[in-house]
């Protein structure tokens, strides 16, 4: 293990889901130039110049409020004919891709379940069976399954021919109680107008032919093959769409998700000059963007911001946590504020969101956590959790939602169930303060920063420690994941950021440049999987390439100490904080150099 952080056999991180095909080819290649010592300073360079290229390759054409929002109201994904739709498009899917075992089995599941459709295919050959025998006992004893439901028609053409072949034998007193106990209900079914007339007159008659409705009628065994063909043609109508014999367009499913991407690219901040290239579904475009401008100053707290973060996925509001014992929500685009939040009586250390945006979280000086329920328009407290002794430092939810993770001057981890603002679960073991506290993206383990230098990552069930990073010589001060939950990125007081690979838990590379040393809580946090971006105690925003470690970007504005910065993939948007009082957003601005000259 490199303790520098400068492993020559470790892999760049790098990799965002949209990159130009050059780019990827100069990050496929970091490994090799990390391996060939003089040579890697050389594709670093290419590297940046790549990744630069790229990220100023951005036209700013803002948010766009006539955009429609894909919200649950566009369709119901509950609703049956939606379900049976996808279920195709996946079939369809699978069977171009030559998945056939796959499909199959799709298929027998989605056909509202296999048993219930083997079952049916077990009835339908049984009734095409028993009418080629001519076992009516049989036939009737299958007209009363749900196979036959809503299929009068058919049945009074079982009945009939059983009639034609009870005068055929000239059984005529099973005829005529036949007749007047099955065909007499379903005369109005009849095929002819005199068709229930000639078959009462087939009582009297020598001879089936001698009825005018059946002159044509070819004999027992050719009319049970043409009653069992008309069965199987009316079930093979009935079973078109459960076939999936619904047409389906080519390659539908590709086609909507090629439309979903174009969505997201023709509704994002900036629009690439270049078309991207899109490396993985898992995750939404985003555009890659190297912030040189102040887009919003968010002024109006009375003490310094100590934190703030995007709201929700959306990102459309950002919440800030102050030294003035306020939170307050803001308008993203127009920087006005929407909401104070008051309640703690001591300084607000971290808040969080859920993924909708539609709780918050805050954590205090005065040893609580308060959830916050958020509409448009109004914010209101929901409940205070207040099991910690002393301050609390750090705040997240879980990825489901339903449980906060937070920890504090006290040493202990605590997860709560929000639910019943009731701790659930604990986890000890540090020795001093715990300043960050994140889930992991399964949301299978939470991972702790701590005073004592060290992180820790926690089984949530079992709620034991099972591994322990001790390799930073300062506090540690904020923990960061990238979103497929392999890289760890961690800040710690000896003046260093660094990135680690979860799997082996080793040192990757460091990120250095700025200044976090003091008492200060300086966080750093992953910007998209490409870059890094944090505070530091010299007043200036720091942004590194991911891949490399490099400095990409220094943003120079605050007044004071940034303590936070935080990205929002959806708005294409830095948000920063500082001790100047202030909150920022940042965004690359065409009309402006990349770099401070």
């Amino acid at each position: 293990m490199d303790e520098s952080g400068q492993s020559a056999d470790s892999a760049p991180p790098w990799s965002t889901p949209q990159q130009l095909a050059s780019v990827e080819e100069v990050s496929r290649g970091d490994s090799t130039a990390d391996k060939a010592g003089d040579s890697g300073s050389t594709a670093d360079d290419t590297r940046r110049d790549s990744l630069i290229t790229v990220a100023t390759n951005q036209i700013h054409v803002g948010t766009s409020d006539k955009a429609v929002r894909p919200t649950e109201e566009i369709f119901n994904a509950n609703e049956e004919r939606i379900k049976e739709d996808i279920v195709r498009m996946i079939v369809q899917y699978l069977h171009d891709g030559g998945y056939h075992a796959a499909k199959m089995t799709l298929l027998d599941e989605a056909n509202v379940k296999s048993y219930e459709r083997e079952e049916r295919v077990f009835e339908i050959r049984r009734m095409r069976k028993a009418v080629l025998d001519g076992d009516w006992a049989e036939v009737d004893k299958l007209c009363t399954k749900t196979l036959m439901k809503n299929h009068k028609s058919f049945l009074y053409a079982v009945y009939k021919q059983q009639y034609l072949e009870y005068i055929e034998h000239h059984e005529i007193q099973k005829a005529f109680t036949h007749l007047n106990k099955r065909l007499k209900p379903l005369e109005h079914l009849q095929t002819t107008s005199n068709e229930f007339k000639d078959l009462c007159y087939l009582l009297t008659a020598k001879s089936t032919l001698d009825a005018p409705s059946f002159k044509n009628w070819d004999g027992i065994m050719p009319a049970r093959e043409k009653l069992a063909e008309h069965f199987q043609n009316m079930v093979d109508f009935e079973n078109a769409d459960r076939e999936g014999s619904v047409y389906v367009p080519p390659q539908r499913l590709l086609t909507m998700l090629r439309q979903a991407v174009a969505f997201q690219i023709e509704t994002s901040r900036y629009h690439p000059r270049i078309a991207p290239r899109v490396t993985t579904l898992l995750e939404d475009y985003h555009s890659l963007i190297i912030p040189n401008a102040v887009r919003s100053t968010f002024t109006g707290h009375k003490g310094n911001v100590k934190c703030v973060k995007f709201i929700g996925e959306e990102g459309l509001s950002i919440l800030s946590g102050s030294s003035d014992n306020t939170c307050r929500v803001w308008d993203t685009e127009t920087g006005e504020c929407h909401a104070v939040l008051e309640g703690h009586t001591s300084r607000i250390w971290d808040v969080a969101t859920n993924k909708s945006g539609s709780m918050l979280a805050s954590t205090s000086g005065d040893g609580t956590v308060k959830l916050w329920d958020h509409k448009p328009g109004k914010t209101q407290c929901l409940s205070t959790l207040e099991d910690s002794c002393g301050d609390v430092y750090s705040v997240n939810f879980h990825p489901a939602g339903r449980h906060v993770v937070a920890g504090g001057y006290d040493k202990t981890v605590r997860l709560y169930d929000i639910e019943r603002g009731a701790v659930v679960k604990q986890f000890a073991g540090h020795q001093l303060s715990v300043s960050t506290t994140i889930f992991n993206p399964l949301g299978n383990l939470i991972v702790s920063g701590s005073k004592d230098n060290t992180i820790k990552f926690w089984d949530i069930v079992s709620g034991l420690c099972i591994r322990t990073i001790t390799s930073h010589l300062g506090e540690v001060t904020s923990v960061d994941m990238t979103s497929n939950g392999t890289l760890l990125l961690s800040s710690s007081k000896d003046n260093s950021n660094r990135l680690w690979d979860i799997r082996m838990l080793r040192p990757i590379r460091k990120f250095k440049g700025h200044q976090n040393t003091s008492k200060n809580f300086v966080k750093a946090a992953f910007a998209g999987d490409a870059l890094v971006v944090g505070g530091s105690e010299d007043g200036i925003v720091y942004i590194w390439d991911a891949g490399t470690g490099d400095i990409l970007q220094k943003l120079r504005g605050h007044a004071g100490v940034v303590y936070h910065a935080a990205w929002s993939s959806r708005q294409s948007l830095f948000a920063t904080c500082s001790d100047d009082g202030t909150a920022k957003t940042w965004w690359f601005d065409h009309t402006q150099p990349l770099f401070e000259s």
